[in-house]
């Protein structure tokens, strides 16, 4: 049988790109530059498998360009990029790359909760600027984590596994919003509060990290009514997707003192940065850093490789979304 035509929208780990070169007849991104929507259109036509990313709009005119592709592999956990419906009309199978990115992301809250509370962003451009003038007793006075409540607004996979490194290595307190409480050996865990209300957990949390999928349901979750009913004093940290967060409405809570501090690894229309957070001090900024070690990354190529050779054998893929 010929084997499968694939195309990779963006640079892979060479390890993977060298294996889907091995079983498929793979084409690659050379250039690594976003695809258009006319070429990733074009391609539903001209490939039997397309893998996008969460930089690449898959949407219902993308899908409609071509009969070709049947299986639509996204390289990432999250699929709010991609119209599900328009997929599922036409018959093609979308799958993602769940659980092997866990660790990395939380890792990255972690990360961006420990800049944010300890001003690790301000003290480094102030040295970098040449602009420090030593020890002081007052010099940048941020925030413990010891004792303060983590309020997780979602708990699955990443939220979990963030609060166990909070709870577990720095002494913080855990809360959580979601549909459900979650299994009752993790909440004696962790000894977490279940809050079926959102604003009852912004109420209490001095670190609130989101953990929600995108897309509709959760478009403006974090909107100005939510941001003001946060303690006054606490943090807002978002490793999951940009368009959760109404930025306008965080920046005047940043300005006005609010909110003591933020740390974002995703924006609503990347890769631009709301400009009103970009001449904030107390707001930490990474380009979508959640999944970035060598490891996760190779793990998430071989995942979707997975969903690619399940498909090509006839077989249930493992990471169905649709």
């Amino acid at each position: 049988m010929p084997k499968l035509k694939v195309l990779t929208t963006r640079r892979w780990p060479a390890a993977v790109e060298e294996e889907l070169a091995r079983r498929f007849d793979l084409t690659l991104n050379k250039g690594d530059e976003p695809m258009s929507q006319d070429v990733l259109a074009a391609a539903m036509g001209e490939y039997d498998v397309l893998c996008p990313t969460v930089s690449d709009r898959i949407d219902a005119e993308v899908i409609n360009g071509g009969t070709r592709v049947k299986l639509i592999a996204n390289y990432g956990v999250g699929f709010d990029h991609i119209d599900i419906a328009a997929a599922k009309a036409k018959g093609i199978a979308v799958t993602n790359t769940p659980g092997v990115l866990t660790d990395a992301t939380a890792d990255i809250a972690l990360t961006l909760m420990l800049m944010a509370a300890r001003r690790a962003g301000e003290g480094e451009r102030e040295l970098r600027a040449g602009a420090w003038s030593g020890w002081r007793p007052t010099h940048l006075i941020g925030s413990a984590l010891k004792d303060k409540v983590l309020g997780c607004v979602g708990f699955g996979r990443i939220g979990i596994a963030t609060a166990r490194r909070a709870h577990h290595g720095f002494g913080m307190k855990v809360a959580y919003y979601g549909r459900r409480p979650c299994e009752p050996d993790v909440g004696r865990e962790l000894d977490a509060k279940f809050y079926p209300n959102l604003k009852d957990l912004l109420r209490e949390a001095d670190f609130v990290s989101l953990h929600v999928p995108g897309g509709g349901e959760t478009a403006n979750l974090i909107d100005a009514d939510a941001i003001a009913s946060m303690k006054k004093g606490s943090y807002l940290i978002n490793t999951a997707r940009g368009g959760i967060v109404d930025h306008d409405a965080l920046a005047d809570a940043l300005k006005s003192g609010h909110l003591a501090g933020a740390g974002l690894d995703v924006y609503p229309a990347e890769p631009a940065v709301p400009q009103a957070l970009l001449g904030l001090e107390n707001v930490v900024l990474l380009p979508h850093l959640g999944s970035a070690n060598a490891e996760t990354r190779i793990a998430m190529g071989m995942c979707a490789l997975a969903n690619i050779a399940a498909y090509a054998n006839g077989e249930d893929v493992p990471n169905p979304v649709a």
